[in-house]
C-alpha cells in the first residue's frame, strides 16, 4: 500500500503571459504572489508561485506558448459558498456560469485566459438544489 498522499502542495498551470495571468488569478480568485518563492520566477522558465488568503492552495504559473490543457483543476466548497462562487464568476467573467447536475455534488467550469479549465464543485446537493 503507498502512503498516503496529506494535501495538494501546488499545480502546475502554463500560461502565455505569466504578468497578465497573475492579475487574471488576483481578480478572479484572489490568489496573490507568494513572497517567499517569488525568487523561482525568473527568465529561466522557473514558475511564480501564487496562492489563496490563507496559504492552503498554491497554483504554479509557467510561461509558456499556448497548448490545449489536459486537466480540470477542481476546487470543493460548502453549498452557500457555490452559490457565491456562481454570482462572483458571472459578475466578474461577465457572462452567466451554467450550473452543472451530477446528481450527488453540483459543478460550475470556467477557464483562465489560457484555456486552463477550473471547477468549483460541492457535495452539498440538497443544500444547492434548494437555492437554484
Amino acid at each position: 500500500m503507498p502512503p498516503t498522499i496529506e494535501c495538494v502542495d501546488h499545480i502546475h498551470v502554463y500560461v502565455a503571459d505569466r504578468q497578465a495571468a497573475e492579475k487574471w488569478y488576483a481578480d478572479v480568485l484572489n490568489f496573490k504572489r507568494v513572497a517567499e518563492l517569488e525568487f523561482w520566477a525568473s527568465d529561466d522558465g522557473g514558475p511564480l508561485t501564487i496562492g489563496n488568503p490563507t496559504g492552503t492552495v498554491h497554483i504554479a504559473l509557467f510561461q509558456r506558448p499556448t497548448m490545449p490543457c489536459r486537466s480540470v483543476i477542481a476546487f470543493g466548497v460548502s453549498a452557500d459558498t457555490f452559490i457565491a462562487w456562481r454570482e462572483f464568476l458571472t459578475d466578474v467573467l461577465g457572462q452567466a456560469i451554467e450550473v452543472f447536475d451530477h446528481e450527488v455534488s453540483w459543478s460550475l467550469y470556467f477557464s483562465d485566459p489560457d484555456g486552463n479549465p477550473f471547477e468549483i464543485t460541492s457535495h452539498q446537493y440538497a443544500a444547492i438544489a434548494s437555492q437554484l
